[in-house]
C-alpha cells in the first residue's frame, strides 16, 4: 500500500490556477490492486491537468502506453495500446463523499487526494471489449464481413413483415393521424 502514496496529489498545498502532474504506472501498479484476469501488467504515463478554483478542483486525466492483455480467441499474451481522457472533479463541502461517477465532495481542509483508485478503474473502462491478438484480428474482420450481410438481409427481411403487419391491424384513430402527415 506505500507504493499507491506515490499517487497522491497534495492539493492543500497547490495555489488557484493551472497545475501539471505526471504518473507513471508500471506492472507493479497493477500488482498492487491484486489478482486481476483483465491487466495484470503495462507501462503507462498518466499527465493530469489540475485546475484549482475557489470551488472546485477539476482533473484532467490522459493516459497513453500499452498494457499486456490476453486474446479472447487465442489465449495468447499480446501488447495492445491504449488511450484514454477522462475527467474527475472534486468540489469542495461539508464532507467528503462520492456525488456522482465523475464528481466527490471534499472538505476544503482535505490535505491530499490519491488517485492511484481512479487511474485503475480508467485503465479498465478503456480496455476494449473484444482483445484480440494482433495475429487474428484479419480473420475476425473477413468472418464479420461475411455475417454483415447475412444479418442485413435478415433484418430487412424482419421489417418488412413487421410493416406489413402494422398496415392489417391499424387502429382506424391512428389511420386518420398517420394522413395527417402525408398531407405536408
Amino acid at each position: 500500500m506505500k507504493f499507491l502514496q506515490n499517487f497522491d496529489i497534495e492539493v492543500i498545498k497547490y495555489p488557484e490556477g493551472t497545475h501539471e502532474l505526471e504518473f507513471d504506472v508500471n506492472d507493479r501498479f497493477f500488482r498492487e490492486f491484486g489478482e486481476n484476469d483483465l491487466v495484470q501488467n503495462g507501462n503507462l504515463t498518466i499527465r493530469v491537468s489540475m485546475h484549482k478554483g475557489a470551488n472546485l478542483i477539476e482533473m484532467d486525466f490522459h493516459i497513453k502506453g500499452s498494457v499486456r492483455l490476453t486474446c479472447d480467441r487465442s489465449l495468447e499474451e499480446f501488447d495492445s495500446p491504449l488511450e484514454s481522457e477522462e475527467t474527475m472533479i472534486f468540489k469542495y463541502g461539508s464532507e467528503e463523499k462520492e456525488i456522482d461517477e465523475d464528481v466527490f465532495m471534499i472538505t476544503r481542509d482535505t490535505p491530499k487526494v490519491n488517485v492511484a483508485q481512479l487511474i485503475y478503474e480508467f485503465i479498465l473502462l478503456a480496455l476494449p471489449a473484444k482483445k484480440i491478438h494482433p495475429d487474428h484480428r484479419n480473420e475476425l474482420d473477413d468472418e464479420e464481413d461475411e455475417l454483415d450481410g447475412l444479418y442485413v438481409y435478415i433484418d430487412s427481411e424482419k421489417e418488412s413483415e413487421e410493416s406489413d403487419d402494422e398496415d392489417i391491424n391499424v387502429d382506424p384513430r391512428w389511420e386518420k393521424l398517420k394522413n395527417l402527415n402525408k398531407k405536408k
